[in-house]
């Protein structure tokens, strides 16, 4: 019986220090993924990227963001462009270690996004071609996702997306976003080119509601043109991965 006690003892404390080990890990990761989209991100952007904090689940594969702000380009006066509460995100945690990480969903609920600017040129339109422009490294990229990662993403949500046009002016909502298969084929796609791809989407999305509501003076054309230069750059994406 003392031996058995003895036995049910020790399986009890290594399972504690599997949980502790576990816990530890997971603070570590989550310190290393925010200073990761930290550094990098601003790298992509041209402007600053910030975190509150960032949750994993190493079990559950359940990913949790809070707190993102995106800076404003220069020549703008609003502190950030883009801003969101909570970003969930389910990652198929059996794909960690390998080179292509699949995460099943992003969902993105009511961020707040600052509008400057006319329907061609604008803050937002900006940041595109920041993100377009960007000449980062090799090496930069793939640290930001692991040395020659690279993404799949099976479904995107970005919900209740407010646009404030200019500062204390006129607030319009955007459409639910929702974008599927990212990176499904053998290479996927780049965390570069995943910004790229929802930026362009954001940037469609708020000038056709910042256009449709008449805030702006701007000419139907001007609205045409300024949705069509996001879906070009979707375009020359899509060309480039062929």
């Amino acid at each position: 019986m003392k031996i058995k006690k003895i036995i049910l003892g020790l399986v009890i404390l290594v399972v504690l220090l599997v949980l502790i080990a576990v816990g530890v890990t997971a603070l570590m990761l989550d310190s290393i993924v925010k200073k990761g989209v930290e550094t990098y991100g601003p790298q992509f952007t041209k402007v600053d990227v910030k975190l509150d904090s960032v949750h994993i689940g190493l079990l559950s594969g359940s990913v949790s963001v809070k707190g993102l702000a995106v800076g404003n380009p220069e020549g703008y006066t609003a502190p950030h462009s883009i801003t969101a509460g909570l970003i969930s995100v389910g990652v198929d945690s059996g794909t960690l270690l390998k080179n292509k990480i699949v995460v099943r969903t992003i969902r993105l609920e009511s961020p707040e996004i600052t509008f400057e600017g006319g329907l061609m040129k604008n803050n937002l339109t900006k940041l595109m071609d920041n993100v377009s422009g960007t000449n980062t490294s090799t090496t930069a990229e793939s640290k930001s996702a692991g040395p020659g990662k690279t993404l799949e993403v099976d479904d995107l949500r970005i919900i209740g997306a407010k646009v404030h046009v200019g500062q204390g002016g006129t607030t319009v909502t955007i459409p639910e976003i929702h974008l599927q298969d990212l990176g499904k084929g053998p290479e996927g796609i780049t965390a570069k080119d995943l910004t790229k791809q929802v930026l362009s989407e954001l940037v469609k999305g708020t000038v056709k509601e910042v256009a449709d509501s008449g805030v702006l003076k701007g000419t139907e054309k001007a609205a045409g043109e300024a949705v069509g230069k996001a879906t070009k750059s979707l375009s020359d994406l899509f060309k480039k991965k062929e």
